[in-house]
């Protein structure tokens, strides 16, 4: 049974950091791309980053480019997401997901496995 489990969200102000982990297990974890995404109350799902099997290519939505940093730890079979510089529009649910590819996933890619989510709050 494939399980992802976010961990390290919480409360943090305005232009602070966050690190999120997302552990996986029950699949083999280097064959998969991961993504993460993130969705706010009464607004859509959003793409936030990808990176490929190997750690080698990532991708990342506008919103979040230059201040966010995707990165995995194949032997541990886990990835992360570093959030500096933090604004009040970063407030969602954090969702990572899993996808059997050799491409960096994107916006675009339909993701195999998702996790349930760890909730970030940013405060003003």
């Amino acid at each position: 049974q494939v399980q992802l489990v976010e961990s390290g969200g919480g409360l943090v102000q305005a232009g602070g950091s966050l690190s999120l982990s997302c552990a996986a297990s029950g699949l083999t974890f280097s064959w998969y791309g991961m993504g993460w995404f993130r969705q706010a109350p009464g607004k859509e799902r959003e793409f936030v980053s990808g990176i490929n099997r190997s750690g080698s290519g990532t991708d990342y939505a506008d919103s979040v480019k230059g201040r966010f940093t995707i990165s995995r730890d194949n032997a541990k079979n886990t990835a992360y997401l570093h959030m500096n510089s933090l604004k009040p529009e970063d407030t969602a649910v954090y969702h990572c997901a899993a996808v059997h590819s050799t491409g960096i996933p994107g916006r675009g890619t339909e993701f195999d496995y998702r996790g349930q989510g760890t909730q970030v709050t940013v405060s003003s």
